[in-house]
């Protein structure tokens, strides 16, 4: 479940992103923020409409949104692979939980760590356990970490005598 205070770190995160992305360059380019004011304001808006999308119920929507973000923010023309770090960020959190790693079918322990908030041992106990898939080429799949984060947050009490069993 996600919180009004998950939603406003993702709307910030999503403007910084915006702004440094696309308009701080525009700006450069047009030497004046002056005509990007109406751009500026609506994409604010825009990037509260897209977390809300991010982090609402409705996976397919997610999903499509989270794929276009990656897309307009992060082109390029090899795969988008972030560094673990992104993974901890509210956008790459988001993510995650959206469709996974967008690029891989599988990731490091290190990177699975990072999607799932956890420390790379972390997620060796979870493999161990069965709680995370592992790959057969390494590493643990990209779809077990994103059920896992998918699934409805008990409290950590309930949660952590829960994964004991």
């Amino acid at each position: 479940m996600t919180t009004t205070d998950d939603h406003v770190e993702l709307v910030a995160e999503l403007v910084g992103v915006l702004e440094a992305r696309l308009l701080d360059p525009l700006e450069i380019l047009l030497a004046s923020a002056e005509p990007l004011a109406p751009i500026r304001e609506r994409l604010r808006v825009e990037a509260e409409v897209w977390a809300a999308q991010l982090l609402g119920a409705d996976r397919e929507r997610a999903a499509s949104t989270a794929a276009r973000l990656i897309g307009a923010l992060f082109p390029g023309d090899a795969p988008f692979d972030p560094p673990a770090s992104w993974w901890r960020t509210a956008l790459g959190r988001a993510v995650a939980r959206a469709i996974g790693h967008p690029a891989a079918e599988a990731v490091s322990y290190s990177t699975a760590g990072a999607m799932l908030g956890i420390t790379r041992q972390g997620v060796h106990d979870l493999v161990k356990r069965g709680k995370l898939d592992r790959h057969p080429d390494g590493g643990v799949t990209t779809s077990s970490i994103r059920d896992r984060l998918d699934r409805p947050q008990e409290s950590t009490r309930d949660s952590t005598r829960h994964d004991h069993q």
